[in-house]
């Protein structure tokens, strides 16, 4: 239930602002919309799985925290990260 290295690299490259960019604000929620995701589709296919769900509940907050962060310091950057992870404001 975690993300493959591939696929964590490709997010990393996405969203990094420099080459050895892995843990900016951007990167961070990048890699936890990519297992917010997954998570979420577990979810749906076991219900009665309530260590992962408070997992992702917890995820979803995280995300939420840092999002809000981008939002107050780089709010040029907030609007293209929502557009481009297709989330609501």
């Amino acid at each position: 239930m975690s993300l493959q290295k591939e696929d964590k690299a490709r997010i990393i490259s996405e969203f990094q602002k420099h080459e050895n960019d892995v843990g900016s604000a951007e990167v961070q929620i990048g890699i936890l919309n990519g297992k917010i995701q997954e998570l979420s589709e577990h979810v749906k296919r076991a219900p009665k799985d309530n260590h992962s769900r408070k997992g992702l509940v917890s995820m979803v907050a995280k995300r939420r925290k840092l999002l809000n962060y981008v939002k107050r310091v780089r709010p040029q950057e907030y609007g293209k990260l929502i557009e481009t992870l297709g989330l609501r404001k």
